[in-house]
Formats: structure tokens, C-alpha cells, sequence
């Protein structure tokens, strides 16, 4: 295995991916430390914010493995690579080992940073931010992002939806990806603090958030994208490992 060090924030499972294409499916995720992008409404950024990087641990690929095989009794299942951005990560011979064990890779990132191992993975969950996130999409690397991926892993499109400016967004996206598959979610507008994973959240606003979306493709006749909740969000709020 690779003597390169990876940076993780938590390892927990198995629970269920709890949005986009895979949602409902037993996983085991390893959420990695640190993040090119600080969005506005980010909900973990207990992975991003570098005042919490002390608490980040630089594991070899063994220790990673070490600790997924514990949680998922050995038994092959689908690990989510996340973050933070976990494509600034050297994951790739961690995919190659994974794999040569039976296990399956998911990898969700904003297509800011590109990396030829992208090609390894099974799923590929390219999620450029909306407008209301405060950061700018760049599309030049979700590009080379796709093309990196060509041949090799599921590609899936997934935007985060919390006003009109994000759904235009949106509709913008699958107009320059026809042929992806796209999946909206409404956004959780009440974050946790990143030292607080019982905090307050508005499931109330969250299924308003949610029903609104609905309505808007509906009436718009606008019937290529999928709308799915945060099913994690709604199970168990912000608690964090589930």
C-alpha cells in the first residue's frame, strides 16, 4: 500500500447514504479533513474549518482500512469518501486496495479539484454550488473532472436548492449536462455549529424547503431531475456519525 497519509475527520458506519443516488444504501463512511471551499450553509464543517485541524488525524491506508473493515464486520459494502473536499486526499490506492477486497467507492465533491483516480471509483457525485453557497463553480475543472472520469465510475450531478437564484442554477447545470443524471435536495438551513452535533434544526423548514422544490419542477414541467430529501436529516437531524 501507498505510504502517503490521509486526512481524516471520522470514520463511522455501517448507516444508510442518506441522499443523491445511492440514498438508502448500507455504507461506511470515511470523511476526510479540509476543504478548498467554505460554503455559507456547510453542515460539516467540523471537516473543513481549520481550527479543527488538531482534531484531524493523518492515518496510513492501513489504519483506514483497519477501521472500515472493524465497522463493516468484513463484510464487502459501499465506503463514501467525503469531506471537506475529500479529492485534495491521496485516496486512490485506498480505492485500489478496497477494491481488491470486495468493497465498493462513492466519492461526493464539489469538482474543484481533478485527480486521475477519479476513474477507479464506482460512483462519482459531482455537486458544483449554487449561488446562496457564496462560492463560484468552476466549470473549466468540473469539466476536467469528467473527463478524468470517462470510462470508469457512475457520474451523477447532485445541487443543493435553498431559493430561486439555486434553482435556476439548477436548471442551468442540466442544461450543460444533458446526458448526467441529475438529483436536487433542499438545503439545511440550520446548519450545526461544529462543535455542536445536537443542535436545533428546522425539519419543519426543511419539508417546506422540500415541498416547495417539488412544486417548482412540477409546475414547470421540468421532469429530468430527481428530488430526494437528506434522509439522514430528517431521521436524525444534525447529529453527526449516522
Amino acid at each position: 500500500m501507498s505510504g502517503e497519509t490521509i486526512r481524516v475527520s471520522e470514520i463511522f458506519g455501517p448507516t444508510i447514504q442518506g441522499e443523491g443516488a445511492l440514498i438508502g444504501l448500507p455504507t461506511v463512511f470515511v470523511r476526510t479533513g479540509g476543504c478548498d471551499y467554505r460554503c455559507s450553509w456547510c453542515d460539516s464543517l467540523h471537516a473543513v474549518d481549520s481550527a479543527f485541524r488538531d482534531q484531524w488525524l493523518p492515518m496510513s491506508v492501513e489504519a483506514v482500512w483497519q477501521e472500515v473493515t472493524k465497522l463493516s464486520g468484513g463484510r464487502p459494502l459501499t465506503v463514501s469518501l467525503s469531506g471537506g473536499n475529500p479529492a485534495i486526499q491521496p485516496l486512490g490506492p485506498l480505492i485500489e486496495f478496497g477494491h481488491s477486497q470486495g468493497y465498493r467507492f462513492a466519492l461526493e465533491t464539489q469538482g474543484s479539484v481533478a485527480r486521475t483516480w477519479f476513474r477507479d471509483l464506482d460512483m462519482l457525485v459531482l455537486s458544483p454550488k449554487p449561488p446562496s453557497s457564496g462560492m463560484l463553480a468552476d466549470w473549466d475543472e468540473v469539466d476536467n473532472c469528467l473527463r478524468l472520469a470517462a470510462d470508469g465510475p457512475e457520474i451523477v450531478l447532485k445541487i443543493v436548492v435553498f431559493d430561486d437564484a439555486d434553482y435556476l442554477f439548477a436548471q442551468q447545470v442540466g442544461e450543460r449536462y444533458p446526458d448526467i443524471p441529475l438529483f436536487l435536495q433542499p438545503g439545511n438551513h440550520t446548519p450545526p455549529p461544529p462543535d455542536d452535533d445536537d443542535a436545533r434544526i428546522d425539519i419543519d423548514g426543511v419539508m417546506d424547503r422540500m415541498q416547495w422544490l417539488v412544486e417548482k419542477v412540477t409546475a414547470d414541467g421540468w421532469f429530468t431531475p430527481r428530488v430526494l430529501p437528506q434522509l439522514h436529516v430528517l431521521l436524525w437531524g444534525n447529529k453527526r456519525g449516522v
